[in-house]
């Protein structure tokens, strides 16, 4: 059972971290190329898509985490395990604090060109969502140690 959950964990995280850095350094620099109309329209799309999907992603890896520390609370990594539940916690608040509102106003911006307000605000998006993606692979770095240990 272990075995089957660190995979589930594994693939869970990978996925999403995968998904996240695809949107930093693919999609995101993609977008800036288009068109004012089409770049505001298809940065609206990707902020509703990825805003009703994402939270409920990291939430289920954030229970994931929680099962293999649960699981595995008498080994040796746990210290890391615990570490990267902190993480993903933290990241998750800072995520509500920080990136959601921004990607609110994205999604529901009214324009069908970018503002420049709402350019700077998803440029402001884009960096801290970077800065995520690294913490988040910080997270994953800890639980992957911490089962092998």
């Amino acid at each position: 059972m272990e075995l089957i959950l660190g995979i589930v964990t594994t693939m869970c995280i990978g996925l999403m971290i995968g998904t996240e850095f695809a949107v930093s350094v693919f999609v995101n620099p993609i977008l800036e190329k288009l068109g004012d109309s089409a770049q505001a329209h298809a940065t609206r799309l990707f902020a509703r898509k990825l805003g009703t999907v994402m939270p409920f992603w990291y939430g289920l890896n954030l229970m994931l985490l929680i099962g293999e520390t649960i699981t595995l609370r008498q080994h040796p990594g746990i210290s890391l395990l615990a570490a990267a539940n902190v993480i993903w916690v933290v990241v998750i608040v800072l995520t509500l604090i920080l990136l959601v509102p921004i990607n609110n106003r994205i999604a529901n911006m009214d324009s069908a060109t970018f503002t420049d307000s709402l350019r700077r605000e998803h440029t402001r998006w884009d960096t801290l969502h970077r800065w995520r993606v690294l913490v988040v692979s910080v997270a994953m770095i800890c639980m992957l140690v911490g089962i092998r240990l």
